[in-house]
């Protein structure tokens, strides 16, 4: 593993040993990410030397999070430690955090001042989330991204919610993410505090965007039974309180910010070919659109052949065809397609060990749901737990 803070400054094409290679490199450890390890791990690279450059060592499998927040998973369980897959795939591992890219000159910068050079480049960096609007609130606001970060957070809110009563959180953004957000919240903090209350704030067009109406209903009904109101506007943040667009004001002793994902700000002096919102553009072969040796998953990507919702679940089902098309590359053949299913499934956590499927206009809720989705993120993380201590990938 190369330290942070060590100057990699390794040009393309410039092997670290006598053979000639290219050099690959993997930025971000996104879901994404996990299938090219997976598939390194399978059938090592030939011709080529592997880097992984990643904030973290380990990434938080965000379909766990509520879960987790909710106490029905231990401490790691929803962590999949990076270490062992990158030592399995051979890849050399760098502990940072990408800073920059010069797509035409073939350079990351990273935030501890090194330069990684590379020959063909895979982002799975992850979005960021816009928290201008409420850096007002100061340490009061837990915005989602770095998840890792937002982690390390939210025992320290639980522990301040146990010594208040009528303690107070409000959570920015309507999308599936905030909805799954707030109702684990809410069953966390009806344990510990005395009459808590959670609050959703979104934009009216933004409440579930993308899902059917029998899945909002079935989602409106949930919170209404578990008083967790919904306010419609744009909203700012005080010292101690979230601002509405209305006029209306909601004190809040924290804020979680859910607001979905921009892209990373240093995208725009990249090079690469952007759309108007800063996501890179790409086919649906998962290739930069401008650069073709630049390849991008996750919620950094925007298709310009048709509409990809930004989810974790696109990300891991992209994962194996970027796996595909990275070796392909390498080795001059035809690359593959991403090709989305019709209909997404997804599993909303409701907190209490129920989940809301939402499968184009079909919804349900139940328990055997919550049960469905707890053995699927068990299975994902147990597969690549497994994987790097065994070496075993199915």
């Amino acid at each position: 593993m190369a330290p942070a803070g060590r100057r990699l400054h390794l040009m393309p094409g410039e092997p670290t040993d006598s053979r000639a290679v290219q050099r690959v490199v993997l930025a971000g450890g996104g879901h994404a990410h996990l299938a090219v390890l997976d598939d390194w791990a399978r059938a090592p690279l030939r011709g080529a030397e592997a880097w992984l450059v990643t904030a973290d060592p380990f990434t938080a499998y965000s379909g766990m999070i509520p879960g987790w927040m909710a106490g029905h998973y231990g401490a790691g369980q929803h962590l999949i430690d990076l270490r062992p897959l990158a030592k399995r795939a051979g890849v050399r591992l760098v502990i940072d955090t990408v800073d920059g890219l010069d797509a035409n000159r073939r350079e990351l910068t990273l935030s501890s001042g090194g330069v990684m050079a590379f020959d063909l480049l895979s982002l799975a960096v992850g979005g960021e989330v816009d928290i201008s609007p409420l850096a007002g609130l100061g340490a009061r606001l837990l915005p989602v991204r770095p998840m890792n970060d937002f982690v390390a957070r939210w025992p320290v809110v639980l522990e301040d919610a146990a010594r208040r009563q009528g303690f107070s959180l409000v959570i920015v953004g309507g999308g599936a993410a905030g909805i799954e957000l707030a109702l684990a919240a809410e069953f966390a903090l009806r344990r510990i505090s005395a009459d808590p209350k959670v609050s959703i704030v979104t934009a009216e067009d933004g409440f579930l965007s993308g899902h059917s109406q029998a899945t909002i209903a079935r989602v409106r009904a949930e919170l209404a039974r578990r008083r967790i109101d919904i306010f419609f506007g744009e909203a700012t943040g005080s010292e101690d309180a979230v601002l509405l667009s209305t006029g209306m004001a909601i004190h809040a002793d924290y804020v979680i910010a859910a607001t979905g994902s921009t892209a990373p700000r240093w995208l725009k002096g990249s090079g690469l070919a952007l759309d108007q919102q800063g996501f890179i553009e790409v086919g649906g072969d998962l290739r930069s659109i401008s650069h073709d040796n630049i390849f991008a998953a996750g919620d950094i990507v925007t298709r310009t052949d048709r509409h990809v919702a930004r989810s974790g679940v696109h990300a891991v089902r992209a994962g194996p065809v970027l796996a595909a098309n990275l070796r392909a590359k390498l080795n001059g053949q035809m690359l593959h397609q991403y090709i989305p299913r019709r209909r997404t499934l997804y599993l909303l956590a409701t907190g209490d060990r129920r989940a809301i499927l939402s499968w184009g206009k079909f919804a349900m809720v139940g328990g055997l749901l919550w049960r469905l989705k707890d053995w699927i993120d068990r299975r994902f993380v147990r597969h690549h737990t497994i994987a790097a201590e065994t070496g075993e990938v199915n």
